[in-house]
């Protein structure tokens, strides 16, 4: 019945007579509540604008007073500071540019914008020229600076010592300017006054006159020359000076045009936004209290009047009422159980009516649907919360809350996450670069443990503990790595002498232990030929005596063939005798033919051959007659030589005799040789075995003292390839005792040395 009724409705229907009074009293209550709601929420934005031109008012103030710290104390600190405060002050100014609607508020703002992005501009401006004085400072006054005074000062000392008083003088006085010039320069500096840049203009001044009259009073050309360069680098200070002074004028500029302006002219400008809204807030203020006091009299009379019709109403409308206010109940009090999380989820009220519940209940519902959908986002960022937790957990450092909520208290519980998960990252990632350092062989570098507590502090002095320790290793490695390089060269160096040492033995004793078995087989091979010239002395005596024999028989024929020569000789007489005769006769026929002319011409041909056949019938006759001659001679010699070679066969068969007794010595004394030699050649055959095997030995260690002396390189080289302090001041051990006791063998190795010389001389001799 009351469904579709609102309560006014059902009033009016039921009291006819109080239905203007309710109508009047549900406008004015709806009039009065919206002017109050409209002035409440108009002095609500304007109290947040207030705020938002208060902000704007403090970081501009604590981004002048950054400015104001810079001035005084140019630090790269009081630059972040300000620019801190700058975008602090951007961001406010952002957020009031779109929440301030007010034509001269808003108008105020874009000045604010503008004077701040000037204010800012001018500032660094004011850096540039701040560094740009320090540079200068730095790189070219301080050290133009000494090296000028460095110049005089030599000059100074030169003229002195030469004893030139007038350029002493000079060169004083060009550093008494030099120094107050300097001394000026640094007041100027501080205090960037005109007044001492005048001074540093009048001491420099001073200064190159100093040095004209100077330069022209000293000879020396070296000294000229410093003076030259002095007075080149007097023009880079001053011109340096200048420059400075420019800049600081600029910037006093800057200061005093912009910065010392604009500054006061945004505070000024905030503070009028401020008192521009507390004045409409002023107005708005009482005329909602008149409101209310209003809305408070008319209700007080309305309600005595509704008063009055409950109580007769009272029997009709309980029961619809206590239908809504129940489901209503029930409705408010599901709510409160999600508010509590008793239950996880609410349903909205279900009174579709249209009366004063109804509204109610649209209302509440509204709410309830923001409030859900607030819990929702917050148990949003919770579940965030909780699976970046987890991440961490896990050790994913990186993961960040990035919900964002109504809720101020979750919003700043994110961002003190979000600033712890910042700090832990940057210390774990400090963490891990010194150990990403350490796998990469550098051991240079430590982990800062300022502002670290507890666990993070335990866990980076852990690692530089680790550091620490591995670079004592590495020194200790290294420092050993040098020792055993420095005994493995030395060891190597001995080895390598003792194994040439063997090899020469060895080789020493093969060509002596050849030599022995060469004369071995010379005795063998001599003492074989001594028999056999023993039984060759036999047939030599043999032999003799046949030639004795041989001998006589010779010197009998050469008397036979002695007397064959001599009847020779006769017959070849008697040829030549005949050959003579045969001549004449020829020489008769010749005679005779001539005188028979013609007749007798071949006839004298005849007697010519005749006569030539006998003259070399008479020259072979002479010629056989003196080979016959010599033959007879030779004949004579052959048995003169026979005669000797028989005495000399008597004297052979004598002197083979005794060499035949001699022989059978010398071949007992070779047997005796050949047993004792074949001994000594097995002794040496023994010694040679023991030696090469010594040999074998020495290059063996050889072989291990390479590979020491390789594994003592790769060590020092491994640590070397490490970064580690300390590195270049590690060195060998030193081992005394070894150094003592190669001292203490050297004489005995010496003498060792002179006794094997002594031995091979003997083998040699042998």
């Amino acid at each position: 019945m009351f469904k579709n009724m609102t309560i006014k409705t059902k009033l009016i229907s039921s009291f006819v007579l109080i239905v203007g009074l309710i109508i009047c009293l549900a406008a004015y209550s709806i009039y009065s509540t919206n002017k109050a709601g409209e002035g409440f929420n108009s002095y609500r934005k304007m109290a947040k604008n207030t705020a938002l031109a208060s902000r704007i008012q403090a970081n501009m103030l604590m981004a002048r007073i950054s400015v104001v710290k810079y001035l005084s104390t140019p630090t790269q600190e009081n630059i972040n500071s300000f620019e801190d405060s700058y975008k602090k002050t951007q961001k406010f100014l952002d957020i009031a540019k779109k929440d301030i609607q007010h034509p001269t508020r808003a108008t105020n703002m874009l000045k604010i914008e503008n004077d701040l992005t000037t204010y800012k501009s001018s500032f660094y401006e004011i850096v540039k020229y701040t560094k740009n004085k320090d540079k200068i400072l730095n790189t070219i006054l301080n050290v133009n600076g000494k090296k000028i005074e460095t110049i005089l000062s030599s000059v100074f000392e030169a003229t002195k010592n030469e004893k030139d008083h007038e350029a002493s003088y000079l060169t004083g006085s060009a550093i008494r300017s030099l120094l107050l010039a300097r001394l000026y320069t640094m007041k100027f500096l501080e205090s960037e006054s005109k007044n001492n840049y005048n001074k540093v203009e009048g001491e420099f001044k001073s200064l190159s006159k100093h040095l004209t009259e100077l330069r022209n009073t000293i000879q020396s050309a070296k000294r000229i020359t410093q003076l030259n360069e002095a007075i080149d680098l007097i023009k880079k200070y001053t011109d340096a000076l200048t420059l400075i002074y420019k800049d600081t004028l600029k910037r006093s500029e800057i200061l005093e045009k912009k910065l010392n302006v604009l500054g006061p002219v945004i505070a000024n400008l905030s503070e009028e936004v401020k008192l521009s809204i507390k004045e409409e807030q002023d107005l708005i203020g009482p005329a909602v209290k008149q409101l209310n006091s209003n809305m408070k009299s008319l209700i007080t009379t309305i309600s005595i009047i509704i008063l009055t019709l409950a109580i007769f109403l009272a029997i009709a409308l309980p029961r619809n009422i206590s239908n809504l206010l129940n489901t209503f109940q029930i409705g408010l009090i599901d709510f409160f159980k999600y508010l509590n999380r008793e239950i996880t989820e609410v349903e909205l009220i279900k009174i579709d009516s249209t009366d004063e519940f109804g509204n109610m209940t649209k209302i509440i519902n509204i709410n309830i649907e923001k409030t859900k959908k607030g819990i929702e986002e917050d148990r949003r960022l919770i579940d965030e919360t909780i699976t970046v937790l987890g991440e961490f957990e896990q050790g994913d450092l990186i993961q960040r809350l990035d919900i964002n909520v109504s809720n101020p208290a979750l919003m700043q519980l994110k961002d003190v996450l979000n600033k712890m998960a910042d700090t832990l990252e940057n210390n774990i990632n400090n963490v891990l670069d010194i150990v990403e350092e350490y796998s990469s062989y550098n051991y240079l570098n430590k982990i800062s443990t300022k502002g670290l507590k507890e666990h993070l502090l335990k866990l980076a002095s852990g690692v530089n503990s680790l550091g620490d320790s591995i670079t004592e290793m590495l020194v200790e490695n290294k420092s050993n790595g040098l020792t055993l390089e420095k005994s493995s060269n030395s060891l190597l160096n001995n080895v390598d002498k003792l194994n040439e040492s063997s090899n020469e033995a060895a080789s020493s004793l093969e060509e002596t232990a050849a030599a022995l078995e060469e004369i071995t087989s010379n005795i063998r091979s001599n003492t074989e030929n001594i028999a056999k010239m023993s039984r060759l002395s036999d047939g030599v005596t043999e032999s003799a005596s046949k030639g004795e024999k041989l001998a006589n028989d010779t010197t009998l024929a050469m008397e036979d063939i002695n007397m064959q020569v001599t009847a020779i000789n006769e017959a070849i007489t008697v040829i030549d005798q005949i050959a003579f005769q045969t001549n004449i006769l020829s020489l008769n026929a010749a005679v005779e033919a001539a005188t028979a002319g013609e007749a007798g011409k071949g006839f004298a041909v005849v007697a010519g051959e005749v006569r030539n056949l006998a003259s070399r019938s008479a020259e072979a006759a002479s010629e056989i007659k003196s080979l016959v001659e010599n033959a007879t001679n030779k004949a004579n010699d052959g048995k003169n030589i026979a005669d000797e070679m028989i005495k000399g066969y008597k004297v052979l068969n004598e002197d083979i005799q005794e060499t035949t007794n001699l022989i059978s010595d010398v071949e007992s004394a070779s047997k005796e040789q050949l047993s004792g030699i074949e001994q000594i050649n097995v002794a040496v055959n023994q010694l040679d075995q023991q030696t090469q095997e010594n040999a074998m030995i020495a290059s063996e260690t050889q072989d291990i003292a390479s590979l020491t002396d390789q594994i003592a390189k790769f060590v020092v080289s491994d640590a070397d390839n490490k970064e580690f302090r300390g590195k270049d001041n590690v060195e060998a051990k030193k081992n005394q005792k070894k150094i003592e006791t190669e001292e203490k063998s050297k004489p005995t190795i010496q003498k060792e040395i002179i006794k094997d010389k002594k031995d091979n001389d003997d083998w040699e001799s042998f």
